[in-house]
């Protein structure tokens, strides 16, 4: 039904409040869209092929037997927010009632009528993950029409169909409403289930607390928990103290996912050892021949250890984990570490090393989505530090080389940063949302997908 969209988002999450993570705004856009539960399930037709079967502990009903039902029309729901409860839904429907009368001969009863219940959305204590279940459930007859001879005898017919009609269809009607919850719960059994990062580690969405329900939309607060092979799991602190907020604006009714800049940087996190590059290749990209030659262009002395140009084999090492920082409409990918230049040595002899470099430098991030997992590729931004460590060719100053880094960052590096990015990072299963179709928006510490329909 329509509430399958509300367990699929809310059920995004299952856990404790302990780091920064994401958060899910679930529109009554989406869930109008959803009105597959019972159609897939097909509980009504069972519950209407089941009616006329004796069902234990169910008398007889007086006045009518070999009753059967037939002829359910295509339900249409309609959903609404219940402030601090979950949601509320009407299913409005119709069907054939058949059997003999107690007037002898064939009865045909047609109605149409209203379900209407209360789903109470909460959180399962064994399992953690978000549970509907219903409550209130009544039926409200809208029309009914019959071949009995309602001229003649009609205070008799109308009790009996009064009768009738109130023991059969809450029997009937009710349970299918807790059919399709139980169909619909089902269906997120394995929602928290860790998701692989490669083979760097996993991503599970776990839920902070019990999804809340405001008047316009349900929210769902995450807790991810981001886990090393090994077990370990990965925590960063937040850039800011203040708690997730989407941000207003966003059309009434749409479905919005936020992402924190400390979730992403946890995510990273798994991904630093990839990040570490060792570049032997003379030719890189555009640029110059990477020899000796071509650095002493900016360092003299090198020529002078080297005077015949020797291949460089650069090595970079990131020794600290990659940070994600957002501010309205753009992102960086900071990073720490350290490049070595080596000048290669005949055949058999490792590499020298000529020196090593401290770097501090960022990186400028596209989002996009595909295959329902965030994808990252990244252009050099700027070196925003460049200090010298070791150096096997005397003192030199470091900042002659900014030039030169910043092309080879560039040309080498940032391509080995992106193919490792190709991995993309798992977002949560959310039924009948299809995450190719999300815009993307860059605001203050966060970034937002808000959701389409597909």
């Amino acid at each position: 039904m329509l509430w399958i969209l509300c367990v699929a988002l809310c059920g995004l999450l299952t856990g404790t409040r302990a780091e920064p993570g994401a958060l899910l705004r679930l529109g009554m856009g989406i869930l109008n869209q959803v009105q597959t539960a019972m159609d897939e399930s097909h509980i009504l037709e069972k519950m209407a092929a089941e009616a006329g079967k004796p069902q234990p502990g169910m008398k007889p009903i007086k006045g009518i037997t070999n009753m059967k039902v037939k002829d359910v029309l295509l339900p249409v729901i309609t959903l609404n927010f219940v402030p601090g409860v979950g949601i509320s839904q009407c299913v409005s429907t119709g069907m054939t009632i058949t059997g003999k009368s107690f007037m002898g001969g064939n009865m045909e009863i047609i109605i149409v009528l209203n379900i209407t219940a209360t789903n109470r959305l909460a959180q399962a204590q064994e399992t953690g993950l978000p549970v509907f279940s219903s409550e209130g459930c009544k039926i409200t007859l809208v029309s009914v029409k019959t071949n009995l001879p309602s001229n003649m005898l009609p205070k008799m017919v109308k009790k009996f169909l009064d009768s009738t009609l109130h023991k059969v269809l809450p029997s009937l009607l009710c349970p299918a409403i807790d059919a399709v919850l139980v169909y619909v719960n089902r269906k997120w059994d394995h929602l928290s289930d860790p998701m692989p990062v490669g083979q760097a580690g996993t991503v599970r969405y776990a839920l902070a607390a019990t999804p809340t329900t405001t008047a316009s939309y349900i929210e769902v607060d995450f807790s991810p928990v981001v886990q090393r092979p090994e077990g370990g799991a990965i925590k960063v602190a937040a850039e800011s103290e203040e708690p997730l907020a989407l941000p207003e604006g966003y059309a009434e009714g749409s479905s919005q996912l936020l992402l924190s800049a400390a979730f992403l940087t946890r995510q990273l996190a798994l991904l630093q050892e990839s990040l570490d590059a060792s570049v032997p290749e003379r030719k890189v990209g555009e640029l110059p021949p990477q020899t000796t030659e071509t650095l002493a262009a900016f360092i003299p002395d090198v020529a002078e250890a080297y005077p015949k140009p020797k291949p460089l084999v650069t090595q970079i090492r990131i020794n600290k984990p990659p940070k994600v920082t957002i501010k309205s409409g753009r992102s960086l990918l900071h990073l720490h570490g350290t490049l070595e230049l080596f000048a290669a040595r005949g055949r058999g002899k490792p590499p020298a090393s000529l020196f090593l470099l401290e770097a501090h430098f960022n990186l400028r991030i596209q989002y996009s989505v595909r295959g329902n997992r965030l994808r990252m590729a990244t252009s050099l931004g700027r070196i925003l530090s460049l200090s010298r460590g070791a150096s096997s060719i005397g003192d030199f100053d470091e900042k002659a080389l900014t030039g030169f880094i910043t092309d080879y960052l560039q040309e080498a590096y940032i391509p080995v940063v992106n193919d490792v990015l190709q991995v993309g990072f798992p977002l949560p299963d959310v039924l009948a949302v299809n995450y190719n179709l999300a815009e993307l928006d860059i605001v203050e510490n966060a970034l937002v997908l808000d959701l389409k329909l597909g």
